[in-house]
């Protein structure tokens, strides 16, 4: 049974082996991750026993908008409901904000569309990064 918890604690190698799941390159900077965790306003985590399987985080300026910086599901878990629960926990928590925002990954827009969100037509996603994925 998945159990969802709302913590921000989490050890390096639960960070690394689900961000590596899913092939993010984040997952091989388990020190940053675990720091990141801690900060952000609002993470929401999805667990198969002791096993982290899913979370969502987001940054929020406490009264209007809040951004959707991670969600990642375990691909051993695909298909079983877990993204778009956690995707539920956000839209909850911040159902009085005036935005919630997500940059979505092409192959990902359907899912998000699903899930309520719109695609901008007028605007685009910038970075400045080192991570390559």
């Amino acid at each position: 049974m998945i159990e969802y918890k709302d913590i921000k604690t989490f050890t390096e190698k639960e960070l690394e082996r689900l961000f590596l799941s899913v092939e993010w390159s984040s997952g091989h900077f388990p020190d940053k991750l675990k720091i990141a965790m801690e900060n952000f306003s609002t993470v929401y985590s999805a667990w198969d026993g002791e096993k982290l399987i899913g979370m969502i985080c987001a940054m929020d300026d406490g009264i209007m908008n809040a951004y959707v910086h991670y969600l990642l599901v375990d691909p051993g878990y695909h298909g079983q409901t877990v993204g778009r629960t956690l995707v539920e926990m956000i839209k909850e928590h911040y159902r009085d904000y005036m935005r919630i925002a997500v940059i979505a990954y092409n192959d990902e827009l359907h899912f998000y569309e699903n899930c309520g969100f719109s695609k901008a037509d007028d605007a685009s996603p910038m970075f400045i990064t080192s991570l390559w994925t």
